[in-house]
């Protein structure tokens, strides 16, 4: 009877693609040890693409509501009359917390609680924009804006990684800068809705209507969302053994290294308009409008060509190095023109970069049950560098007398330097051996 049982177990599986669930079933195990050289992702179909919506909406929250600080920059310089510096720890924070509580959500959706934390996760972000509305202070907007909002953030980002991870392996670096490209449409969306509604309605309810949007969004995702993993129930929060892997030690020091300057764009470009090339409020804003919408476009192109040409870390490595030296660039940008040129091309080296953040860790990654786990902590140590980055170019910003050129200088060499440590982890993972697909 029990050779019957076995061989039926064996007939039903491979009638149809395999899951972990039966993998572990035919093993007598409850863990799958080599993760997805047994498990086969349906690679495609109206579900798996669904997750890739959810994700695009998760994304929308996670990172484009971040992406435009710039805006409430800007309103909080001219209304609290405080330092650039000081009001930059507002969005630093907020990012921080975002990336920093990556590795309990991260655990939570290997777990398998994943709806659950993506409506934790949104209801903190609407609680905290509902309560930045009502903000009159600088501590107040700290507390509703900086830390409760970016709680939420970083609690809602991981689950949908985790379930889109699981049903791609040929096309996941594409299907994983598509739901990336979420982020762009949400620095667009938040931005236009709090500044164009300003004049109409006023600053709390411009912010008020930004969280009603963002409800829509986050429910829309937890209906759309479908995990098919069999939960990790079991298994640290911290991987320590991943800190004894060469190329991920590597990896997550250029992460670091790299967010460390990566928002100062997004925090200072109208800034930057503004006060050095005399740009108008409404100008200046429509400048970040067009850098965050131009980053749209090309996170699916660079997915594509991680998939298919060059490979996820290769690719990440060329990026973040155009970006790099993107940021160079606009040290010799005097003029209108010039903006308006910049802005688009820091636009698309901005979504190439970031498109492929999420595709290169997971061709280090293995198990697909521990991806969540995994980036969550490359998530939670970069949290440091976002929290430092802002205020740090704020500062210079500040001891140069306004001038932004050592600002500049400083998050160009920052980037490059990131960039050449990723490059260090590729080397780590396959050798001198340039023409290889990683």
């Amino acid at each position: 009877m029990a050779i019957e049982t076995d061989i039926e177990k064996t007939v039903q599986v491979s009638n149809r693609s395999p899951t972990l669930d039966d993998v572990s079933v035919l093993n007598g195990e409850g863990e799958n040890p080599s993760g997805d050289c047994e498990f086969q992702p349906p690679d495609g179909g109206l579900t798996a693409w669904c997750q890739v919506l959810s994700g695009c909406l998760v994304n929308m929250l996670s990172w484009g509501y971040p992406s435009t600080f710039g805006v409430y920059q800007l309103y909080y310089r001219d209304t609290l009359k405080l330092p650039e510096a000081q009001i930059s720890w507002i969005g630093s924070l907020q990012v921080f917390l975002a990336f920093a509580t990556c590795a309990l959500s991260g655990r939570l959706a290997d777990a398998g609680y994943l709806k659950s934390t993506i409506a934790s996760g949104s209801f903190l972000v609407v609680f905290g924009t509902f309560m930045t509305s009502l903000s009159t202070e600088y501590w107040q907007i700290f507390l509703s804006q900086g830390v409760c909002t970016g709680l939420g953030l970083g609690i809602m980002f991981m689950p949908p990684l985790a379930v889109i991870n699981s049903y791609f392996k040929e096309k996941r670096s594409y299907a994983l800068a598509i739901s990336a490209t979420g982020t762009g449409f949400g620095s667009v969306i938040f931005p236009a809705v709090v500044q164009y509604l300003i004049p109409q309605v006023g600053f709390p309810w411009a912010v008020r209507c930004s969280a009603f949007v963002a409800m829509t969004m986050a429910i829309l995702a937890i209906l759309l969302l479908r995990p098919q993993l069999r939960p990790r129930k079991s298994g640290p929060m911290v991987e320590w053994d991943a800190f004894k892997e060469g190329p991920y030690v590597l990896y997550t020091l250029g992460a670091f290294v790299f967010f460390w300057a990566l928002y100062f764009g997004f925090f200072y470009i109208n800034a930057y308009a503004r006060n050095v090339i005399h740009f108008s409020t409404t100008d200046s804003v429509q400048l970040l409008l067009i850098t965050n919408g131009m980053s749209i476009p090309s996170r699916p192109v660079v997915g594509f060509l991680a998939d298919r040409v060059l490979g996820p870390i290769n690719t990440y490595i060329m990026a973040t190095m155009f970006l790099g030296c993107m940021i160079f660039a606009w040290t010799g940008v005097e003029t209108r023109e010039g903006m308006y040129i910049f802005s688009v091309f820091f636009g698309l080296a901005n979504g190439a970069a970031q498109g492929v953040f999420v595709g290169s860790l997971a061709s280090l990654t293995k198990d697909p049950r521990k991806m969540g786990t995994r980036f969550g902590m490359v998530c939670t140590t970069v949290a440091f560098a976002t929290l430092a980055g802002p205020p740090t170019a704020g500062a210079i910003i500040d001891r140069s007398g306004g001038k932004y050129l050592w600002a500049q200088i400083w998050a160009g060499l920052a980037i490059v330097v990131g960039s050449l440590t990723i490059a260090a982890a590729r080397v780590a993972a396959t050798g001198f051996k340039f023409k290889v697909k990683i």
